[in-house]
C-alpha cells in the first residue's frame, strides 16, 4: 500500500425493485462517509436493486444505466471510490449477474461478478468467471460476494494478484443466524492465511418482500485479528483506517519471524495439482 487507507463498510436496508429509494439511501450514506474522510466505501450485495432471487429477472440495471451514471457522478463529486452491489442485467439472458460495480473518480466503471452462486441462486443468476483486482487511493483491492468466501482458493488468488484489501459484501438473511458470529468462523482465517485486510458488510431490515436481513459489519487485520466491529442496530457505516506500514511489513521479501510471515510466499504450487484433479467424495 502506498499510504494508509480509510475504508467504510455500510449496513443498509434495500427494497427489491425500488431503485430510486435505494439510490437516495446510497447517496446519503456516501455523503456521511465523506465527512468521515473515507476513501473507499463498500455497500452490501445487490443494494442498488434489492436482493430477491425469485424477482431477479424482473429487476436490475446495466453498467451503463442512468443509475450507475448517477453513482459515478456521486463518486466524482465526493472524490471517493464506491463499491455498490447490483443485479446486473444481461442483454442475452434473463439470468442476470450478481455484481459489485466499482466507481472511482476519473475512471470508467469496473465490475466484479459473483463467481460462486449459492444453491438457491443457481436457477436465477449467471455466475461470473474471473477474479479482477482494482486500485484506488494508493491501495490494491478486490471483491468477493457472500458465498464466494466459503472457497479459500478465491482469497489466495486475490492475494497472489497483489490485493491488500478484500471486501466482502453480503445479503445474508436473519434465518442464517448471527452474521458476525458466523463470519468470525472463517473470514479471520481467510485474512490470516493470505495476509490482507478484510472488510465485510451486510444488508439489514426488510427487502420489502419476504426477507429480513441481519445486518453486520466488521474489519479484520492481515493476521486474522478483529480490527473493528460494528454494534449498529440500524443503517450506518463502520469506518476503519488501515495501516500501510503493517501490511507492507508482512509482505516484504525478507522475513525475520513467523509472526510477520507472508505464508503464500512459501507455498509449493508444484504439488497442488490434486486440488484441481480431485472431486468431492460421496458415499
Amino acid at each position: 500500500m502506498e499510504k494508509d487507507c480509510r475504508i467504510g463498510l455500510v449496513q443498509m436496508e434495500s427494497r427489491v425493485g425500488d431503485t430510486e429509494y435505494n439510490f437516495k439511501n446510497i447517496a446519503s450514506l456516501a455523503m456521511i462517509a465523506k465527512k468521515q474522510d473515507i476513501s473507499i466505501l463498500c455497500f452490501p450485495e445487490c443494494v442498488l436493486d434489492g436482493y430477491s432471487p425469485q424477482d431477479a429477472a424482473e429487476i436490475g440495471n446495466t453498467i451503463d444505466s442512468l443509475w450507475i451514471n448517477r453513482l459515478k457522478e456521486c463518486s466524482e463529486d465526493l472524490g471517493m471510490t464506491l463499491l455498490v452491489g447490483m443485479v446486473e442485467k444481461r442483454p442475452d439472458s434473463n439470468k442476470p449477474f450478481i455484481s459489485q460495480v466499482i466507481l472511482s473518480p476519473s475512471e470508467d466503471p469496473k465490475v466484479y461478478r459473483k463467481v460462486h452462486l449459492g444453491r438457491s441462486e443457481l436457477d436465477y443468476f449467471t455466475p461470473g468467471d474471473s477474479f479482477p483486482v482494482f486500485s484506488a487511493h494508493g491501495a490494491t483491492f478486490a471483491v468477493g460476494i457472500c458465498w464466494d468466501w466459503h472457497f479459500p482458493e478465491t482469497a489466495a488468488i486475490y492475494s497472489l494478484k497483489g490485493a491488500e484489501i478484500l471486501f466482502a459484501p453480503h445479503a445474508s438473511p436473519m434465518v442464517a443466524g448471527d452474521r458476525k458470529q458466523i463470519w468470525l468462523r472463517y473470514l479471520g482465517a481467510r485474512a490470516y492465511d493470505n495476509s490482507f485486510y478484510l472488510g465485510a458488510c451486510n444488508l439489514i431490515g426488510s427487502n420489502g418482500r419476504s426477507k429480513q436481513f441481519s445486518g453486520g459489519a466488521l474489519v479484520i487485520g492481515p493476521k486474522g485479528d478483529l480490527f473493528d466491529q460494528s454494534q449498529m442496530s440500524k443503517e450506518g457505516i463502520l469506518a476503519a483506517t488501515l495501516s500501510a506500514d503493517r501490511i507492507n511489513h508482512i509482505r516484504r521479501p525478507e522475513r525475520s519471524s513467523m509472526r510477520d510471515s507472508f505464508f503464500l510466499a512459501d507455498r509449493r504450487k508444484e504439488l497442488y495439482h490434486e486440488l484441481i484433479e480431485l472431486d468431492v467424495m460421496t458415499k
